[in-house]
Parts: C-alpha cells; structure tokens; sequence
C-alpha cells in the first residue's frame, strides 16, 4: 500500500512516509473564533477528515493536532465593542464550530489546543528568535521577524525574496521595522487592548507565532504533515516556516497539504455578493449535514469546488441512493448460495476505491466505482441474480465507503432540530424540512420505519382504513412509500 499527497513544499505528488510509521505526527491549522463558521472552512476541514479516516482506514496511527485561534485583532476589537474578555467572547464560536464539526461528523483531533492557553510558550519562542539574530524588538514593544536572515523564505509560496510584498494578512503594526517585509511575532497593547504580563513584556502573539510554538510544543520539532486551506500558503504558512526552522535548524514539516477553495454558483463567496453561507444558514434553508458533508467531500481536495444548490440536491439524492441500496441488501429475501459475478464486482470494487485515494484522495473516482457497483448490484438483484451471501460482499463496499463519507447513519434529524433550536432563538430564517422541524412535521428515519411496520400490520389485518390513514400521514410529511418484492421501501420527496 502507496498513499500518494500533493506535497505544496516541492509542487509533486509524493509517496507518503512518515518518520516513525505506523505514527503521523499531523498538525492542522484550526478555526479563528471571532464568529460561525462559513462552508469555505468546513470544506477544508472535511477535506482534513476525509485524509485522516483514510490513514487510519490505511493502517496508521494518528497524533493529529489542532489549534483554536482565540486571539487576533478582530476578536480583541469585537471583544471590547461588547465589554466582554476574550475568552468570554470567542467561547460561544469555539462551541459552536465544535457542534458544527460534530454535525458534519468531521472526527476531533488527538489534541486541540487553544492559543490563549500557549501564551507564555509563544513568549519563550520569541525570545529565543531573538537570541539567535531573527527577531527584535521595536521601540513600542512589538517583535518582528527579520525575513532578509532566512534565505530561503518563498519555498512554499514560489515567491522570490525580492518580489514578495506584504501578504493578503498584512500587520498593521509597523513602528520601526526594518524591514517592510518583516512580519510581526509579538504585538505591543494598543490602548485599551486586551494584553498579557510575560518574559518579553506586555502584548499579544502574533498570528503566525501560534501554530508554530503549539505545533513543535505537541508534535516535535519536525512534523509529518502540515495541513490548511491554500488560503493559508502565504502569508501564514510560509511564515511558520520561517520561525520555525530558523530557531530549531530543522525541517519544519515534510509534507504540506492545502485544499482548494470552493466557489459558490461559481462565483467567489462574499457578503457583498450575497453568497455567504455558514453551515448553520444552509440547515436552516432545510438542507441535511449529510448532504453538505457529502457536497464537500465529493470533488478532490486538490480541484476547486464549485457548490451550487443543485449540487446539493443532487448530493442528498445519491446519500439517499445508498441508504436504499444498503437497507435492500440488508432486508431482502434471497436464495442461498453465491454469484460469482457478483463476489466480483465487489472485490474488484473494493480494490478500485482503495486505489483511488492511494491517489491523492480521488474521491469523485471512489464515488464512480461505488454507484457502478449499485448499479449492476440493483441489476443482478432486479433480474434474481443475487443470491445470500453475495449481500453480505456487496455491503463490504458501502461499508468501506462510509468509514471515510460517514453519512449513512441517521442523525441529520437530531442534529437539524439543534441548529432550528438555535435559529429560533438568533431570530433567523427558517425554511424547507428545517421548517418542518421547528413546526414538529417533521419525521424522523425511526419515526417512518415503525409507522411503516405499523402500516404492514395494519396491511396484514386489513384494517385498510388505519393502513390508509397512516400512508397519508406518511405523504403529509413528504415521504413516499413503495411496495416491492423485496418489501417496502420508502424515501423522502
């Protein structure tokens, strides 16, 4: 077994290996909480769960850190608009993206760590720079990086030294640089800004600090694998470079992996073009995490994603398509004994979707190879091909495919009616199957099946009225129901 990533460090795709196999020592830049958080993250983050189900799918065993930016100049200046501590204000996001993790089933990392818990850490990695000749200290108490002192600043990014200008994060702060290109490694309090009493005097962590000093502090001093959105290649993660590798003399991590952005109905998201969207405002439109989970995961890491509501439709049918697909393997009445053809398709099915992420995490390959098996298994079942033992093979797949999408399960209803719970108190919108939810129409998974027993009993006894009645109560909420040899199946409008 190969796993291959693109490495952003050499611009290849490379053969994974890590140091200490079977460990991965895998860091991640986690969310800055100073609000909920948008589907451009999550399509990040999913990107980083589907990679680490895959390597522990794979084998390996995972020390994956996370950090939680719970510090910056928005948080501070939203923080004092509301006459709340920094801690107070970014608590209510921090539990709000945990919950929106949990909703779209992202697994938590081994470790997640918080800045404002690092301080004094960040301190002494200053300090340190600043012994070695890559830091000093400006006449406001403010330390900076000096850039010209690490030659090979740009490997990341492919920016020259000479070309780069200040990154899309630029700092605000620059009394007495010496450098315009230098980027900020402690921040001097403003007036009334929130601050903190260490080693190198009163002030903050910059941005970049951060995930350096919590990620050598958990993982050591040279990581396997790095992760991010490519939103982060520069300024951010060129800048940990930098730190990082001039105070150890190491590499800092061997492996880069950045996930593309998503457009929105092909656009770029923006609140000015009214295309912004947190998850929490699609669940109240009345779309399913599984199908957003499912959205997000089904286009390669490394290509753009362009989400669209149709696209989400589109994903709620095919999570639909194998929910049905698995309950008819699970349920039906088949004769003894084994298809050759089917045990096949299977194994040759559970090869090619093995394969396929080997190779960079080529998810839409490894839907391709799952919904052809669907349909020549729905095939052989439709023509009395498929016989008993060739249900549990062909379950093998789906439950192979589901360790890494994990939507199969059903908590979307649960997990919904939390988000319409929040949204009635946050005075918002409410539309859809969410409406339905806040109105209590709404069905649950195990509220159909037992109205569907109780239907078949009904059926059995002909009490055709109660058979009736509860069909229709079944359509009220927008659930079909059908009849087939195999039995009843149903499925949502």
């Amino acid at each position: 077994m190969s796993i291959r990533l693109s490495n952003t460090l050499s611009g290849k795709v490379e053969e994974f290996v890590p140091v200490s196999p079977p460990e991965v020592r895998m860091y991640s830049c986690g969310p800055t909480v100073y609000d909920y958080g948008h589907i451009g993250n999550f399509r990040t983050f999913v990107a980083i769960d589907i990679l680490r189900r895959f390597l522990k799918q794979s084998g390996f065993k995972l020390h994956h850190v996370m950090n939680i930016t719970d510090v910056d100049d928005r948080i501070i200046e939203r923080a004092a608009k509301q006459g709340v501590g920094v801690r107070q204000y970014t608590a209510k996001f921090e539990k709000a993206f945990l919950e929106d993790m949990d909703s779209l089933h992202c697994e938590h990392p081994e470790e997640i760590v918080r800045a404002t818990d690092e301080i004094e850490e960040m301190a002494d990695f200053v300090a340190h720079l600043v012994e070695k000749g890559f830091a000093y200290r400006a006449e406001d108490g403010s330390y900076y990086f000096r850039i010209a002192k690490f030659p090979e600043y740009g490997k990341l990014s492919k920016k020259p030294l000479a070309a780069i200008e200040d990154g899309a994060r630029v700092d605000s702060d620059r009394f007495d640089k010496e450098e315009v290109r230098d980027f900020a490694l402690w921040k001097a309090p403003k007036a009334g800004e929130a601050f903190w009493e260490t080693k190198i005097g009163k002030g903050r962590p910059g941005w970049h600090i951060e995930c350096s000093a919590m990620a050598i502090k958990h993982l050591g001093e040279t990581l396997d694998i790095h992760l991010g959105g490519e939103d982060l290649i520069f300024p951010h993660h060129e800048n940990e470079i930098a730190q990082s590798e001039s105070l150890t003399g190491k590499p800092f991590a061997r492996y880069w992996v950045h996930a593309r952005f998503l457009l929105i109905e092909a656009d770029k998201m923006s609140k000015s073009l009214g295309n912004f969207f947190t998850l929490r405002d699609l669940v109240l439109m009345g779309h399913k995490p599984s199908s957003i989970r499912y959205l997000l995961a089904s286009v390669p890491y490394r290509r753009q994603l362009n989400f669209t509501f149709d696209g989400l439709k589109q994903a709620a049918a095919s999570v639909e398509r194998v929910r049905n697909f698995r309950q008819r393997l699970e349920s039906a009445q088949l004769p003894a004994g084994s298809n050759p053809a089917a045990a096949g398709l299977a194994s040759e099915t559970a090869k090619k979707m093995t394969a396929v992420l080997e190779d960079d995490l080529n998810t839409a390959e490894f839907l391709g190879a799952l919904f052809e098996m669907i349909r020549q298994g729905n095939a052989l079942a439709d023509s009395g091909e498929l016989k008993k033992d060739d249900a549990q093979a062909l379950l093998a797949p789906v439950r192979q495919f589901d360790e890494i999408f994990d939507v199969l399960r059903d908590d979307d209803t649960p997990r919904m009616r939390e988000i319409v719970e929040w949204g009635k108190k946050e005075g918002r919108k409410i539309e859809g199957d969410a409406a339905a939810l806040a109105s209590n129409h709404f069905l649950s998974d195990e509220q159909v099946s037992e109205l569907i027993e109780q239907h078949n009993a009904a059926r059995k006894a002909k009490d055709f009225a109660k058979s009736d009645a509860i069909r229709k109560q079944l359509a009220d909420s927008g659930i079909l129901v059908e009849n087939t040899k195999e039995g009843v199946r149903w499925k949502r409008k």
